[in-house]
């Protein structure tokens, strides 16, 4: 009995059941059977509108990368960690592929919101960035300078034990936090940081299997699970699910496995014991779209880019919002401030995984593509993610979401 509920556990750490269960929920709205929501899908034409409109503004010839950090490190059109990364000295590929994965897993657990307020002056333009991509170049200078490394002449890395021990002190300054700058959720963020590298340190069969326990050793892992050259997507999200699950704060467990971004909805129906329960993942996926490029650059084929799902995330669902797509059913709910756990917050980031899969059909129909010319994960970058900033400018002043989440630094 323990192993076939570890088992039902386990099914849910896939982008397979975040797919499923998010297709659950729209069904469940089109059919008006949602407390929260309407959804009114005569309205995505629109959107995809909107989304192509972005797309071909920022990419012209319509080659449009994967939606992952990398993009972040881009300012002014210079790639900093390119630059940085082609100067340096690697003894291999695979030396390489660990300083990214190091990189890549830091920056995007760093990566939860900001909050409107908060800037960081980038010292090499002069700029004040905010938002996702200041906090990118934030944490793209930590690992550079070598915060994040026991070894002063070997800055490019993240070991497991600097991690653990990181001081709150230490973030606040490289993040340029005061009382005139505040970022939200930077003591969840640094807590993350520390389960990180003392779960790391604790597992040197994943991690140390070719150096000292860090982050990166995620790439040996993975590598090790590829079947003639090659690695599916969704391999990617099992390995950062079932390998980094337990750094997560305490939230949902079945059968002793952390489940992660994973809340419940009495909706959802199964005949098991996964029954109302609604993973999204968002942290993870976003993560493992952002460990394809190192991925390939080792030299791995990334297979089945399209079995990861859309992000249910807060720009994303907000252009569904925006666009009258999902309408409140009572409109004061745009007014409260609502934790990430409640049925509302739930419906909503779910029907935006759903809705994300039909604006994908709809935006490749528009331009006669396919999911092998065109992957969700570049329709996110293209695509619904800035359109879905847009919208919100052009709503409100300072470009926040139409819907209020109390966050903890490590959902959104």
């Amino acid at each position: 009995m323990a192993d076939a509920l570890e088992q039902q556990a386990r099914s849910l750490l896939s982008a397979g059941a975040v797919r499923a269960r998010a297709g659950e929920m729209l069904g469940i709205g089109l059919a008006g059977g949602l407390n929260h929501f309407t959804v009114d899908l005569d309205r995505i034409d629109g959107v995809a509108d909107a989304v192509l409109a972005v797309t071909r503004k920022a990419y012209p010839t319509l080659d449009v990368p994967f939606h992952a950090r990398w993009r972040h490190f881009v300012i002014g059109g210079v790639d900093r960690w390119a630059s940085l990364a082609n100067a340096a000295a690697w003894p291999d590929r695979a030396a390489r592929a660990r300083a990214e994965f190091d990189l890549a897993i830091v920056s995007v657990l760093l990566d939860a919101g900001a909050g409107a307020a908060w800037r960081y002056r980038d010292a090499a333009t002069g700029e004040s960035i905010g938002r996702s991509e200041g906090l990118a170049i934030a944490s793209l200078d930590m690992f550079a300078s070598g915060l994040f490394s026991h070894d002063a002449r070997s800055p490019f890395r993240a070991n497991a034990d600097v991690l653990a021990r990181l001081p709150l002190a230490s973030l606040t300054s490289a993040f340029q936090v005061n009382d005139a700058n505040p970022l939200v959720g930077l003591d969840g963020r640094t807590d993350l940081l520390r389960r990180l590298g003392r779960h790391v340190a604790e597992r040197p069969d994943v991690f140390g299997l070719h150096d000292t326990p860090r982050p990166g050793g995620l790439f040996d892992h993975i590598a090790a699970r590829a079947n003639g050259g090659a690695i599916a997507a969704p391999a990617i999200l099992s390995a950062v699910l079932n390998q980094l699950g337990p750094i997560w704060p305490s939230r949902l467990e079945l059968a002793g496995v952390p489940l992660g971004d994973c809340w419940r909805h009495p909706a959802i129906k199964a005949d098991d014991a996964t029954a109302g329960l609604v993973p999204l993942h968002k942290l993870s996926q976003w993560l493992s779209y952002s460990l394809i490029e190192p991925l390939q650059r080792a030299g791995l084929a990334v297979t089945d880019i399209d079995g990861l799902t859309g992000l249910a995330e807060y720009r994303n669902g907000g252009l569904f919002v925006d666009h009258d797509v999902l309408r409140l059913r009572d409109a004061a709910d745009a007014a409260r401030a609502h934790a990430v756990d409640s049925l509302l917050v739930v419906e909503w980031r779910a029907l935006t995984v759903a809705l994300l899969d039909r604006l994908a059909e709809l935006v490749r129909v528009k331009l006669g593509r396919t999911p092998e010319t065109l992957p969700l994960a570049s329709i996110l970058e293209g695509g619904s993610w800035a359109a879905g900033r847009a919208i919100a400018f052009s709503r409100r002043p300072d470009g926040s979401p139409p819907l209020k989440v109390i966050s903890d630094g490590t959902v959104f």
